[in-house]
This record gives structure tokens, sequence and C-alpha cells, in this order.
């Protein structure tokens, strides 16, 4: 079996992580905790969403976060918009790189910005088209890729319709989202074998949740189909709220603890990712699912 030997782990939590959450966390307590995740090694953090904060209430104050964040000249930072209204705000807060998202389901599609697929591309091609003039690079998302709540089964030819609509719009990255949870390690391979075949390997991530317990084994899956990026969120924090069910992204500290015993290099520090995780818990409200975060606790060790 070969697989990388070297991957790229990008922080997504304080914005997927945090936008399905009741608390509303402060600005600052959300910077100190992004530059507690910039310790720990970090070269990539999805800072938050130039949403409006009528639909995310949570990432109502991304413009000020951009603002009074400290910024450290090798880290990307990233910021989620869905428009060009977002895409303004974006721009000035001077992101580094932007993300898009659509669904691979159209039912999917229409519950998280009230529109069809086709209605989504035609707004995400200007986004991009600007983005690029602009000089910024962009991340494309698909949801939904490997199971849809409303639809059940997605179609691998769905998949990459989609993600081919968004990688000729000129996207740097694809990152295929397991929105719900309900992925399997055979269908990882499965999706992103057939992907490969005109994208590749290298424009491809994995942004696996982690409902059924199931993250570390697709992501094993991906490894094993040659993936080099995968998308995490301190503590398992995250989910869906267009998605019943959607629990938490699968834990940035349990994909570093992954990587390590497997002799991966990420650069990432396990011990300040769980100390990032540690920080955050309080303010969110209820204890979060982390297996690295639960352990540390356990033994008391102040990992």
């Amino acid at each position: 079996m070969s697989i990388p030997k070297q991957v790229m782990l990008k922080e997504v939590g304080p914005r997927d992580g945090l936008q399905n959450e009741s608390s509303i966390i402060s600005t600052e307590k959300k910077i100190a905790w992004i530059d507690k995740l910039v310790e720990a090694g970090l070269k990539y953090i999805e800072v938050s969403s130039f949403v409006s904060p009528k639909w995310i209430p949570a990432l109502a104050d991304a413009d000020d976060v951009f603002r009074y964040l400290k910024r450290e000249d090798d880290v990307t930072y990233a910021a989620l918009v869905p428009n060009e209204k977002g895409l303004e705000r974006a721009l000035r807060a001077d992101v580094d790189e932007i993300g898009i998202f659509i669904s691979a389901s159209e039912a999917h599609n229409r519950r998280n910005v009230n529109k069809s697929i086709d209605e989504t591309l035609s707004v995400l091609k200007e986004v991009v088209s600007t983005a690029k003039q602009e000089g910024k690079t962009a991340r494309g998302y698909v949801s939904a890729v490997f199971g849809c709540p409303f639809e059940g089964h997605v179609s691998i030819g769905q998949v990459e319709r989609v993600s081919h609509a968004l990688l000729d719009m000129g996207i740097d990255e694809l990152s295929l989202g397991d929105t719900i949870g309900v992925a399997n390690p055979l269908q990882v391979k499965q999706v992103v074998r057939q992907l490969k075949t005109t994208i590749p390997t290298g424009k491809l991530a994995l942004h696996l949740h982690n409902t059924r317990g199931l993250a570390q084994a697709n992501i094993m899956a991906g490894l094993e189909e040659n993936i080099q990026v995968f998308d995490g969120a301190t503590g398992g924090l995250g989910g869906c709220p267009y998605a019943k069910g959607a629990t938490g992204n699968v834990a940035t500290e349990d994909v570093q603890y992954l990587m390590e015993s497997l002799g991966i290099e990420t650069g990432v520090s396990l011990k300040g990712l769980i100390n990032a995780a540690k920080y955050i818990e309080p303010y969110v409200g209820n204890e979060l699912p982390s297996y690295q975060l639960k352990l540390s606790q356990e033994e008391g060790d102040g990992a």
C-alpha cells in the first residue's frame, strides 16, 4: 500500500465549526483561538464566512475578526463567500483565499442557498472571476458528495458535473464534503478514483464529518488514493445548519494523531491542537467529541 509521506491539514473550525453552534463567541475569543491554531503549526485557517448575519448569527463579526487578526505571512487566512455581496466584504477584509460552496444534491442546494444548482453556478462564476481579477485564490466546496439528507443517494455523475463546473471557473482546489457523515471507505475510494480520471489528484481534498464514527477510516481510504489535503475542525466542532443530523467535522487533532501514527508529516503539533481545543471548548458551551481532547482530559497530562 502506498500513501503520501506528507499531507496538509486545513482548519475549518472557526467557520464550519462555529456556524452550527448556538453560542455566540466574542470576536476577541475567536482571534485568541485562531492564534492558538497558528501556534500549533497550521498553515491554512478558514477564519469565517461573509454570509448574511441573519442566516448565520454566529459569524456576524467576520469583518471584525479579519480586521483585528494578527496575521502570519506563511499562513493562509480564508473565508467562505456565498455571492458577490459577500465577496465585496471579503475583499475589503483582504482575505487570502475565498471559498465558494455548492451541493451535488439539488434538494440540499435549494435548502442551503434557496437556488438551483445551475442558478448557483451562475452566481459563483462571477464571484470566482472577480476574485481572480483581484489576485485571490479560490477553493470550491462540494457538499453532500456521498449522500444527501433529502435525496439519499447522490450519483458520481452529478458530483462530476458540479466539480468540473467549479474547476472550469478557475478554482484552485476542490474539497469533497461528506456533509452528513454517511460515507464509507469503499465509497470514498470509488468517488475519488472516478474523479481522478479527469481531475489531478493535487486539486482534490476531503472534508469529512464523523457522524457515524467513520471519518478516520474514510481518511485512510483517501490516503490510499493519494489525497494529500484534509479538512478538520478543532475539537470536532461543526455541522451543517441546513442538514438535519450533520454532526461535527472530524477533529483536526484526531486526524493529526492518525498522521503521526502512520509516519506522515504535517508540520502540525498534536499538543498544540489539543491546547487549542481545550481553549475553545468552554466557550462553545458543550463537550466536544474529539478523542484526543477527551484522552488528554482523562489523563490530566496538560497536553
